[in-house]
């Protein structure tokens, strides 16, 4: 299975599959998709009006992370369940913390 992110110089770009309205806010690992990408699955409980629900993934990811609010955004999918978000931070760092998610 391959990885959901690439590396960038300045960190990683994530690709996630998010459901908006949920019951509660998590992550729930890594998936597959038909074609072989792969991308990891999260939760949010708000609403997908206004942008609200791509905030909350960035506050939740910026917090599972360790990275602060402001290095997380969504760069790709902003009206899509599937969404590229890009952190900044130490590449390394970050795609071992994204790698324990799948675990």
């Amino acid at each position: 299975m391959s990885t959901p992110f690439r590396l960038r110089e300045n960190g990683i770009d994530l690709f996630v599959r998010l459901t908006p309205k949920a019951a509660l806010d998590r992550i729930d690992g890594v998936e597959a998709t038909a074609d072989g990408r792969s991308h990891l699955k999260a939760r949010v409980r708000a609403v997908p009006e206004n942008g609200a629900a791509n905030a909350a993934l960035e506050r939740m990811m910026a917090k599972a992370l360790g990275v602060p609010a402001s290095a997380v955004s969504v760069v790709a999918g902003g009206t899509s369940r599937l969404k590229t978000l890009r952190i900044l931070g130490d590449a390394a760092e970050l795609a071992k913390k994204v790698e324990a998610f799948s675990k």
